[in-house]
């Protein structure tokens, strides 16, 4: 029963821990992706591609 009393704070805060960090995470995630959204919307609004500038394919002139 001593181990239990000892690692049992432990155990807890690591716990804690772990859902407090899991929610961190949740949530940058779904804030990305609410953001990424956001942006696709306002570009089609706007009458402009939906492809990002840096996914696009440097042209020959470039790559010299």
């Amino acid at each position: 029963m001593e181990y239990v009393e000892v690692l049992l704070p432990s155990i807890c805060v690591a716990a804690l821990f772990y859902f407090v960090m899991r929610a961190l995470l949740n949530s940058d995630r779904s804030e990305r992706q609410a953001l990424a959204e956001a942006e696709r919307e306002a570009e089609r609004e706007a009458g402009q591609s939906v492809d990002h500038p840096a996914l696009k394919k440097p042209s020959e002139e470039e790559q010299k």
